[in-house]
């Protein structure tokens, strides 16, 4: 958690920033002013990143992208970064991407996001996008992991299967086994893939409900509480009940609130609120927070 206010910063929030540790990758989310100083507070290096991706071109989701940006020159990243965002903020991006001077090495990809659904796949799994109820046009995101199979030391013992053999098997499907084949079904169960969802700066809408569907971590906007509700709505932002709703209706496990707006100065009221609708593990992000995927169900 790089940063966790909305809007703008106070003495105890930055503005947004989410990096996402995945396998190996390292997305990072709407970088808000200030990402640069986060990410060194945070221990989080400039080749850490693989993917940039913005929800929508308000200030405090995307200020920080020019100096993330000349971060990965200055530190001569070696890898591809891959650059997802609104694709109606192109000129946005552009203008960030070069808000100043400096020698570009680094090997930024753009991928403008045009519309609902696939953004990009690899070994790490799916990276989609769906459409949000902002004012200015703002996708949220969601990374599924391919789903894959568990091995069951017990079945393997009993067909004689260890060592190197246990590997070949999970690459090939089936092995040699005391003069007869062992499919990798009889030793193993399914295992679903693990989900992330992303949603920030949005009213209530189809599109928060799909992302956030069984997700493993929900990182979720709560910018006001509920006593601020017809605000909420006005501003297309979400309230801690609502956003604690969605992760009860979609049987999320582990419930991220974050992007707090600066009237707030008690942390606990949004917790206090979201409890009262989601009996499931609850986070208030704080800034430099480390908040673990949770261990797969």
């Amino acid at each position: 958690m790089l940063g966790t206010a909305s809007q703008a910063p106070t003495r105890t929030r930055n503005h947004n920033g989410y990096l996402l540790r995945w396998d190996g990758e390292g997305i990072l989310f709407d970088p808000g002013e200030g990402t640069q100083r986060q990410m060194a507070h945070a221990g989080v290096a400039a080749t850490d990143i693989t993917r940039l991706c913005l929800t929508h071109f308000h200030g405090d989701h995307c200020l920080g992208v020019p100096g993330v940006v000349q971060r990965l020159s200055l530190d001569r990243v070696a890898h591809p970064v891959y650059a997802h965002y609104p694709a109606s903020g192109t000129e946005f991006f552009a203008r960030l991407r070069r808000a100043c001077a400096f020698h570009e090495t680094a090997d930024l990809r753009e991928l403008p996001v045009t519309g609902d659904g696939v953004v990009a796949t690899g070994a790490f799994g799916t990276l989609s996008a769906r459409r949000l109820d902002h004012p200015v046009e703002a996708y949220g995101y969601r990374l599924v992991e391919p789903d894959g199979r568990r091995m069951l030391p017990d079945r393997l013992a009993a067909h004689g299967i260890a060592g190197p053999d246990v590997g070949r098997l999970q690459r090939e499907g089936r092995i040699a086994v005391g003069g007869r084949t062992v499919e990798l079904e009889e030793v193993s169960e399914h295992r679903s893939g693990q989900v992330f969802a992303f949603v920030m700066d949005t009213r209530l809408c189809d599109a928060v409900y799909d992302l956030a569907n069984r997700a493993d971590l929900l990182v979720i906007e709560s910018t006001f509480l509920d006593a601020e509700a017809d605000q909420a709505r006005e501003y297309a932002h979400l309230t801690a009940a609502e956003a604690a709703r969605v992760a009860a209706d979609c049987h999320v496990r582990t419930l991220v609130l974050t992007h707090f707006s600066q009237r707030y100065d008690d942390p606990a009221a949004f917790h206090a609120e979201a409890s009262r609708h989601f009996a499931g593990d609850i986070v208030v992000a704080e800034d430099l927070m480390r908040v673990p995927v949770p261990r797969r169900a």
